[in-house]
């Protein structure tokens, strides 16, 4: 006997809902979406041409596809068609790839996600599921859309600009050896764009006028003569355009580079950055972007996106990120060695007022027996505070020489002291000691607000209590991250150009967090199933324990 089974009978649709089990994800999504309030889907209304579907729907259906591990505009367009958990969040309406597309890179998407984190972040602190004691930073390079074999160097470009202002420079005093042209500016002075336009324009000009005389001039031989005198214009006329041409490119591309040394063609946004190791443990250089996320408990509570290569220079903003669009920065700041610098500890303590957990680079090394007990480590050597003197592993004195200010190519500046020695000279362990030529004594320097910050952090670090949280940075922030690339399966973005990119990654992440608690809100259905089982069962056999108890007391 099989089960009513009947193509041709007309049947009344029901509620997709029936078909779902009780904690499924797409409830969570839905639940999340609907706490977004109705204001902020105000910028998607217009008032012309046809109606559109609701921005609540679509922000329903692409984070349902990336839930699934589905980043293809038209592949969510199948989901939306044969998935029932899609129908149901949809109720059954059908958007196509290119309307899905055209929302997920909407500029007024990626406030509808920051909305979208903010308010799963309040569901989580109402749950106890985070505590707001802290956040975990940290950073990973995903590779962009973009092709890894077509790019732009600041350093190639800066020497082609030099190549350039030389041949150039070279030509001009040539034109005005030569009486083509007149003198336009100094000798000395390089050529700008301006210089080269107006250069081609007297050379157009004169070649213009050369052109004229030999349409009017009857003379064979005087034809001939104007013809020979052309030759050199034309040709120094052809150089300075291509000349002008190469020197608007060059101010392009770096009006596109900016502060970064390099660019991809396909997608001026992306920056070519050193890679993880492949399986053959090659590391690449591939064209993409910085991801910093700050996370509590494995879930990710805020992110961004950088330019930047290096994980030091994105603290900073990142907070400031964190402050104006997510939440109030909690009292501790954790984060790796990699964010370790004096500008990142100068600005979490004075500027945002709080703690920061972060290691410095050299703090594993430092804290070596072998390194401690180097006599050659300057940090090891003798200091007398009165004398304001250091002793060499010889004795001999290095006293204060000068102050000295250093300021990086990013504008911070450093105070630093120098101490020269007394003398270096028949020195037996100078070779050890110093690299300094043979005549000068050995000089070092001091970096006192830095060695003050190391030494805060050294101790933060070693505390009970700080020391706790700093240890669980590893097991909190990384799993984010293994999430997304491993089981979301996220290893490169779709889409081109920052923003672009900005919004893909925040359906991604909030992608992870909702699958995460799912099988949070599973487990723990499943767990109180369990006991609510073994209460009936205890409930059940209680008289018989009873029984027992009272029989067996009595026997």
């Amino acid at each position: 006997m099989y089960k009513d089974y009947n193509m041709n009978q007309v049947t009344l649709s029901l509620d997709l809902e029936i078909y779902l089990e009780k904690n499924d994800i797409v409830f969570i999504i839905n639940e999340l979406v609907e706490s977004i309030p109705e204001e902020s889907f105000e910028p998607f209304q217009h008032n012309m041409g046809t109606s559109s579907y609701h921005p609540r729907m679509m922000l329903k259906l692409i984070l349902c596809g990336y839930t699934q591990s589905i980043f293809s505009g038209r592949k969510i367009e199948e989901m939306a068609k044969d998935s029932i958990r899609a129908r149901w969040l949809t109720q059954s309406q059908m958007p196509n790839f290119r309307t899905i597309n055209r929302f997920r890179v909407n500029p007024h998407v990626q406030d509808l996600l920051k909305e979208c984190f903010i308010h799963f972040r309040n569901q989580l602190v109402t749950q106890k599921l985070i505590d707001e004691e802290a956040i975990f930073i940290d950073g990973t390079k995903i590779e962009a859309n973009a092709n890894k074999y077509t790019f732009v160097w600041k350093k190639s470009i800066n020497n082609y600009e030099d190549s350039l202002t030389n041949k150039s420079k070279e030509l001009y005093h040539q034109l005005v050896q030569e009486q083509i042209i007149p003198a336009i500016q100094n000798e000395d002075e390089p050529l700008h764009l301006e210089n080269l336009r107006e250069i081609t324009h007297s050379l157009e000009t004169e070649v213009s006028n050369l052109t004229d005389k030999i349409n009017n001039e009857n003379n064979v031989e005087k034809r001939k003569a104007l013809r020979n005198k052309r030759i050199k214009p034309r040709k120094y006329l052809k150089q300075f355009r291509d000349f002008k041409t190469r020197t608007q490119k060059y101010q392009k591309q770096k009006a596109i580079l900016n502060k970064r040394n390099s660019y991809s063609k396909t997608d001026n946004d992306a920056t070519f950055m050193r890679m993880k190791d492949d399986h053959m443990k090659n590391g690449q250089l591939k064209p993409g972007y910085n991801v910093q996320i700050a996370t509590n408990n494995q879930y990710v509570l805020a992110y961004d996106v950088f330019q930047n290569p290096t994980d030091f220079k994105t603290l900073i903003p990142f907070l400031e990120t964190i402050k104006d669009n997510y939440f109030k920065l909690p009292k501790y700041i954790v984060a790796d060695a990699g964010y370790g610098s004096e500008e990142n500890y100068q600005a979490i303590m004075d500027d945002f007022e709080r703690i920061p957990l972060i290691t410095y680079t050299m703090y594993q090394k430092e804290v070596k027996k072998k390194y401690r007990t180097n006599p050659f480590n300057v940090t090891n050597w003798r200091y007398d505070e009165l004398l304001d003197v250091y002793f060499c592993p010889l004795n001999r004195r290095l006293k204060f020489k000068r102050y000295s200010t250093r300021i990086d190519k990013y504008g911070f500046k450093r105070n630093l002291k120098l101490y020269e020695c007394e003398s270096c000279k028949n020195c037996p362990i100078r070779s050890s000691c110093t690299k300094a030529k043979s005549n000068k004594n050995r000089v070092i320097q001091k970096n006192y607000n830095w060695e003050y910050f190391k030494a805060h952090a050294k101790a933060l670090i070693n505390a009970e209590e700080t020391g706790k949280i700093y240890k669980q940075r590893k097991i909190d922030v990384e799993p984010a991250f293994g999430n997304l690339k491993a089981n979301l399966s996220f290893t490169r973005f779709s889409v081109r150009g920052k923003d672009k990119v900005v919004n893909e990654l925040g359906f991604a992440l909030m992608a992870i967090n909702i699958r995460k608690l799912t099988a949070y809100r599973q487990l723990k259905s499943t767990n109180e199933l369990k006991n609510k089982d073994l209460k009936m069962i205890f409930s059940f056999l209680n008289p018989y324990f009873f029984i027992l108890e009272t029989f067996g007391s009595a026997s």
